[in-house]
């Protein structure tokens, strides 16, 4: 939906199940059409779409499935503006963990898939509307171990050549098109400041820096920029003052507690087996200590480290429902990044809700068939919009 401030809120449909494209269209009709009727009932209402490589490609080789959504977005008064690029391959009910960041922007396959979904979102938004892609910061920081630098510069070639072909795109078609990169913990680069570093790094080799800056932004996730302990003013006044644009907002929360014994034994019920949980503890000096994954950070615990003060897991909350005591979630980054909106409402065209986890969140908090858990995510945004006149 386009909001007051002239943004578009969705919710990214990554949290279905569907790598072919059948399963990714048979979810948008069982359940982003029972969340339209609900939220916005005969108001235009924007997707924001996780098309996987296979369904790309599907689309790619198959004009006809391609007109046929084109169709069908019409006739359901839906839109799609942005494509979530980040998952290339399976998503759900198997193991992703590492994975989600492979092939990583080292290979062509990264490019070729991200090139493709550019293509088809310029072939279905809706004529003149702003349009990006979210994609992986690169790579994960253990695929970069050993690297002699060629890994790296692959990654920066790869980059430039996908902004060349946003600027074949935008002078064929004249409307705005962006590339989000998404910091994420342990990724290639995590924080605001990794994040500005390396852009600076990529224009140093850009035979037009302008162009690339327009062309590749930032795909800013609460939920991993307060994994990192960031605050939101300083975080988004950091990337934007170095003329980074932010492609896109992901409205999201992560979980957080003070690790003591009882909230280290119940974290217990957040450890499964798909996802990645990226763990960052602080301690008492400020000082940071990362673990790759919960399992990992419990075994330290248990072998005698010291557990800090407090620890932020890269676990995605449902935004309308806090976790029961001891634990608690960030949306503090979240209100804040609203707050910043608020004063600049135009800095950023796309926000998306991204609560990818419902089908692995422990039971008290998936209380809910997932369109409802979906209806209640918007009611709760909205309000938090609605209050700083945003919508």
């Amino acid at each position: 939906m386009k909001l007051a401030s002239g943004s578009h809120l969705a919710y990214c449909t990554n949290i279905h199940r569907g790598e072919s494209w059948d399963e990714t269209f048979t979810a948008l009709r069982q359940h982003t059409l029972a969340v339209r009727q609900a939220v916005a009932p005969g108001a235009p209402f924007a997707i924001g779409l996780r098309l996987g490589a296979r369904a790309a490609e599907e689309l790619r080789r198959e004009p006809g499935l391609l007109s046929a959504f084109r169709s069908w977005l019409d006739r359901e008064n839906c839109y799609v503006v942005s494509l979530n690029g980040f998952p290339y391959g399976q998503f759900h009910g198997t193991r992703v963990k590492e994975q989600v960041y492979a092939p990583d922007w080292s290979t062509p396959e990264r490019l070729a898939y991200t090139r493709t979904l550019f293509d088809l979102l310029d072939q279905i938004a809706p004529p003149g509307e702003s349009i990006g892609v979210s994609t992986l910061p690169g790579s994960f920081k253990e695929f970069m171990e050993g690297d002699d630098g060629s890994r790296l510069t692959r990654i920066e070639d790869h980059l430039l050549a996908c902004s060349r072909h946003i600027d074949e795109l935008r002078e064929r078609g004249g409307r705005d098109i962006h590339l989000g990169l998404e910091p994420e913990p342990l990724g290639l680069f995590e924080t605001s400041r990794e994040t500005v570093d390396f852009m600076e790094r990529l224009l140093q080799r850009a035979g037009d820096p302008g162009s690339v800056l327009r062309n590749i932004g930032v795909n800013y996730d609460t939920c991993h920029l307060a994994v990192e302990y960031e605050e939101a003013g300083e975080a988004l006044a950091r990337l934007r003052g170095a003329g980074l644009r932010i492609s896109k907002l992901h409205l999201s929360s992560a979980l957080r507690f003070h690790p003591d014994a009882v909230s280290l034994a119940g974290v217990e019920a957040f450890r499964e087996e798909v996802y990645l949980h990226q763990v960052i503890a602080r301690h008492a000096d400020g000082s940071l200590t990362r673990h790759r994954d919960l399992p990992p950070a419990l075994a330290a615990v248990a072998a005698g480290n010291p557990p800090g003060e407090e620890w932020r897991v890269h676990f995605h909350i449902p935004l309308h429902e806090a976790p029961m005591s001891p634990f608690g979630d960030t949306r503090d980054h979240l209100l804040a990044t609203l707050d910043v909106l608020r004063e600049d409402p135009g800095f950023c065209p796309h926000l998306e809700m991204e609560t990818y986890t419902w089908e692995v969140l422990p039971g008290s908090l998936r209380d809910a068939e997932v369109s409802l858990q979906l209806i209640r995510e918007y009611e709760w945004t909205l309000t938090a919009l609605r209050a700083r006149n945003l919508a």
